[in-house]
């Protein structure tokens, strides 16, 4: 037992995925392929993607955001995870990122459950709730510009049913947001972020040192 977070050694980590990850091939392929990339690492881990899985089984959602789409990982992850009329609508503006994601999706089969828009995120979200979308998605996974998380959130909010979960990655952003130092504009985001939701009463909340940091926040009735 202990009363505080175990460190991951490398060793420890390494146990950890080798007895808890059923990553498939496809995933594996692509991660890989990312990790190849000079922006490679901003790929989650498997172990984060495998979790947001199992988020997706156990809400039994069927409609979800991806904010953030890099190589795709997270949206194949989710698109996995969901039932064969589940639709993930994948916001991102980089082409050449989206055209590896587009090839592993079709690679997993699950391609005609991802709608990738190719346009700001803020936009998309917007265009969504002007739709009358609003309060009818399942999950959102927010991972894109850290600069515009606090907008992200609040149009995700939007968008999201009651009882319906929202994914917020790079919380601890490296350790930057208890560094007094690190005042540049992701990181005070992120740290402004932080600290409205936890006094956001429209959500119940729970941080967690999975990757970089997630954030976990259920949308309240």
């Amino acid at each position: 037992m202990s009363d505080t977070t175990i460190n991951l050694t490398p060793m420890l980590y390494a146990y950890l995925q080798k007895n808890s990850l059923r990553e498939l091939e496809v995933l594996k392929s692509l991660r890989q392929q990312t990790h190849k990339m000079s922006m490679g690492q901003m790929q989650i881990s498997p172990e984060q993607g495998q979790f947001m899985g199992l988020l997706i089984e156990l809400l039994g959602a069927r409609k979800t955001l991806d904010i953030g789409v890099f190589t795709g990982y997270s949206a194949l992850c989710v698109a996995l995870a969901m039932p064969a009329d589940g639709r993930v609508v994948a916001c991102d503006i980089n082409v050449e990122w989206t055209q590896i994601a587009h090839r592993f999706w079709e690679k997993a089969g699950v391609r005609n459950k991802i709608e990738l828009r190719l346009a700001p995120a803020l936009e998309t979200l917007q265009q969504l709730l002007d739709q009358g979308e609003g309060e009818t998605y399942d999950f959102a996974f927010i991972d894109a510009d850290k600069a515009n998380y606090l907008l992200y959130y609040e149009l995700s909010l939007g968008l999201l049913r009651p009882g319906g979960l929202m994914a917020i990655d790079n919380v601890l952003f490296g350790g930057k947001v208890a560094e007094k130092q690190a005042t540049d504009i992701n990181t005070e985001t992120i740290r402004a972020l932080n600290e409205k939701l936890l006094h956001d009463e429209r959500v119940s909340l729970s941080m967690l040192p999975i990757g970089d940091g997630l954030t976990l926040a259920k949308k309240r009735a």
